[in-house]
């Protein structure tokens, strides 16, 4: 009888833990994936659920893709290598998939001439070495932690995880890629991009990148609406400190995210060609190292710059930057740069965002010429959003930034990863 009353008590305490879990999960509308930069080529990547490697992080990417191989099967299975069920032609997706072929692609006429409606065939690109191969658009699993904003909890048990979809691609594809490395992670406006395929586990169409300035810390991207807590202020939503301006699509057909500003200032001062300025786009790319600016308003900064920093002695140019400093260890006295969006708000560079480190105490200012013909005038690279907080609300069409979260006294490796239980 005690034996028998244990196990009733046993299965009712499970019973009941279950039901928390589940409400506990039901009121958890965010995901939360770490962000990683790798050391030698400072490209930042990410690794969702629990066996997935890392992908580069893309914010103008139509779809994500991957290493990996399709083998057919009519059966459920789990999360091993190969449980993946392609997607015929017809299917929505696909042919949202094949409404951003890249013009560099090669054709897909044979491939459906051959196999007919059965597959999807796309083109996964290579952004870093501009090349891309023939596969297929599929489904696979991801098993995503939520977040309370403070800490990551194991998502629900889907029996195996979320489906979602991705494009498999050869390996001869990753060529160039930091090593590890096997695919691309979409953040773009694509509806297969992955923070927009996730609306259907109550995610909002909106997600926060931050990303980390070295290799030993670790950034944060945020999939859904929020809270989003770092450690130093454990009370303090970050949504609360963000300056927000209209996000933009350049046309019906882009897929990156852009910006309007005004203006450019050095310590207060406009550089001398904001009539140019008020008509450039401003893309934001987490692929282009450092922000490029064509050669009229790259020149503009330089000499403002230059006029601000005439105390600090000048050093010979370093590669692949044209003004540099003996700054020692610090950036005292180098002056700040604003970006004022439309709207009003500033996005303000500091000497952390807008000096680059090469050693033997010496910094270059880390803007790029991107000479004079180019696609977007200006083009906010990498660097400059490390330890920034960006907030992209999809719904909404805005940015929100925070400008650098070290003024703050935090950063983007103050997220909390320790687990927290079902």
């Amino acid at each position: 009888m005690y034996h028998k009353m244990h196990l009733i008590l046993f299965i009712l305490l499970s019973f009941t833990l279950n039901i928390l879990s589940q409400a506990t999960h039901s009121r958890l509308h965010t995901s939360v994936i770490a962000i990683t930069k790798d050391e030698k080529t400072s490209f930042h990547t990410v690794s969702w659920g629990y066996f997935e490697p890392d992908h580069i992080l893309d914010l103008d990417a139509p779809f994500t893709w991957k290493n990996c191989i399709i083998r057919h099967s009519e059966i459920v299975c789990g999360l091993e290598e190969g449980c993946r069920f392609p997607l015929p032609c017809d299917n929505t997706l696909c042919k949202e998939a094949k409404s951003y072929i890249n013009p560099i692609c090669p054709s897909l006429n044979n491939i459906t001439s051959k196999y007919g409606c059965r597959i999807c065939a796309v083109t996964p690109f290579n952004p870093i070495s501009n090349t891309c191969k023939i596969s297929q658009l599929t489904t696979d699993l991801v098993n995503l932690y939520l977040t309370d904003g403070r800490n990551p909890s194991p998502g629900p048990d889907h029996p195996f995880g979320s489906r979602f979809v991705v494009s498999c691609a050869p390996s001869s594809l990753l060529r160039s890629f930091p090593e590890g490395v096997r695919g691309v992670a979409s953040f773009s406006w694509s509806s297969l991009s992955f923070p927009r395929q996730f609306s259907y586990l109550h995610m909002t169409e909106k997600f926060a990148v931050c990303l980390p300035s070295s290799s030993s810390a670790r950034g944060v991207t945020f999939l859904g609406d929020g809270p989003f807590y770092f450690l130093q202020f454990p009370k303090l939503d970050l949504r609360t400190i963000l300056s927000y301006t209209p996000i933009i699509r350049k046309t019906s057909k882009s897929l990156g995210y852009y910006i309007k500003i005004t203006q450019i200032a050095v310590q207060g001062t406009a550089i001398g060609v904001s009539s140019l300025i008020k008509t450039s786009s401003v893309k934001l790319s987490t692929l282009v190292p450092y922000t490029t600016l064509r050669s009229d308003i790259y020149k503009a900064l330089v000499k403002s710059f230059s006029t601000a920093t005439k105390n600090i002695p000048r050093v010979t140019a370093v590669q692949p930057f044209n003004l540099c400093f003996k700054t020692g260890s610090g950036y005292h006295g180098v002056p700040k740069i604003d970006l004022e969006t439309q709207g009003g708000k500033k996005w303000t560079i500091s000497g952390d965002n807008s000096m680059k480190h090469v050693g033997n105490g010496v910094s270059c200012l880390a803007f790029m010429d991107g000479g004079s013909n180019v696609e977007d005038e200006i083009v906010i690279g990498a660097y400059q959003m490390e330890n920034n907080f960006l907030f992209f609300d999809l719904v909404n069409r805005k940015l929100g930034f925070s400008s650098s979260l070290l003024a703050r006294g935090t950063s983007c490796n103050s997220f909390n990863f320790t687990e927290i239980g079902n």
